[in-house]
């Protein structure tokens, strides 16, 4: 329940004290203005420099695209070395509720931003809603005064808008509900969905150098890795636990805690195990927790497997994944994927984690 809790605080902070500071700045001092981003960023875990060229390029109608400035590395020190403190003085909490109730609230926001704008933008004007978020609900009037302050923008309620009876984080309950939707709606749909797939591989970014930092914290913690040992130690022995032909092993990513390689070593001792990263430092850092294997530096391309046994595809692959379920690479794949991703033979690795691992086979 507190991981929960914290995902709705992520979710709801972004959505209302955060969205309307990117559009109307609380001070009027650069430096007050400065000081509170930082203290957002802390408080949720994600760089407001970045949250705001994200969303104003969105208004803008352009691709985001990652502007380095001294707000944006100063935020993401101040996120990280909270993370490191978290984790040095809680690691269990961190672990168990912050880190699934942070991934949760980031769910939970592309959720929220996708529904918004699924088949042109919509607006909801529930009473309630709106009032615990600070009039969100009336998107389509932001659009269109996106400097106006959220008290009035029900003054300038568009009698043409679309709408919706349903606030955007359950929209997809009128989804799942409607009979069916006319050609055009259809269309629209796709689009829609296509446009925010293009922004989830922006925020998809984030969200990979968020897992790659959550590596290195528990590189600091022995408590953290024997829990993510054990944890993954128990789902993949499950998944290869019958009789298999397992001469030649991939491994794509992971050089940084290379913890599927140590459990493969045990499970499957005589496999030639190959890890490809592209980051050599990873790499190198691999090499001291893992020897008699095979070290690659290099981008995964699925030719380097064609006479692989066996693949394993991590979280935070930066590829195609469907592509991967559809057509695997290998006679076995294990694929590490989210624990609502269950696909053909599956077993969870852990709850706290939200983390599952699924077995395709050609």
């Amino acid at each position: 329940m507190t991981a929960l809790a914290f995902a709705v605080v992520v979710w709801w902070t972004s959505n209302t004290i955060a969205h309307h500071f990117i559009h109307r700045p609380f001070f009027c001092r650069r430096s007050a203005n400065r000081l509170f981003a930082a203290g957002m960023s802390v408080a949720i875990g994600i760089p407001q420099a970045l949250w705001r060229d994200r969303h104003l390029a969105h208004h803008a109608g352009v691709g985001p695209r990652l502007r380095i400035s001294p707000d944006l590395m100063l935020q993401t020190l101040l996120v990280l070395a909270s993370w490191i403190v978290l984790l040095d003085r809680a690691p269990l909490f961190f672990a168990t509720v912050y880190v699934p109730g942070y991934v949760g609230g980031l769910l939970l926001c592309a959720v929220h931003g996708h529904y918004e704008h699924a088949g042109g933008t919509i607006s909801h004007y529930g009473r309630l809603y709106n009032l615990l978020l600070f009039n969100d609900g009336y998107h389509v009037e932001h659009h269109a005064n996106p400097g106006l302050p959220w008290s009035r923008l029900p003054e300038r309620r568009d009698p043409q808008a679309r709408e919706s009876a349903w606030p955007a984080p359950l929209r997809w309950i009128e989804r799942a509900t409607s009979p069916r939707l006319n050609a055009k709606s259809a269309t629209l749909a796709k689009d829609s969905s296509q446009h925010w797939l293009r922004g989830l591989c922006v925020r998809g970014g984030f969200l990979v150098t968020a897992l790659d930092a959550l590596e290195r914290l528990v590189l600091r913690s022995r408590a953290l890795q024997r829990f993510v040992l054990r944890t993954h130690e128990r789902a993949l022995g499950d998944l290869i636990v019958r009789p298999r032909s397992i001469r030649r092993i991939a491994i794509v990513g992971g050089g940084l805690f290379p913890r599927t390689a140590i459990i493969l070593r045990s499970l499957v001792p005589d496999a030639e195990i190959t890890i490809i990263d592209a980051n050599r430092a990873n790499l190198d850092r691999a090499r001291a927790w893992i020897g008699n294997a095979l070290f690659v530096h290099a981008h995964y391309e699925v030719s380097d497997t064609s006479d692989t046994d066996l693949v394993v595809i991590p979280l935070a692959f930066d590829g195609d994944r469907e592509a991967i379920y559809r057509n695997p690479p290998a006679p076995a794949v294990i694929i590490h994927d989210w624990i609502w991703r269950k696909r053909a033979e599956s077993r969870v690795v852990s709850l706290a984690l939200l983390k599952r691992v699924n077995l395709v086979c050609r």
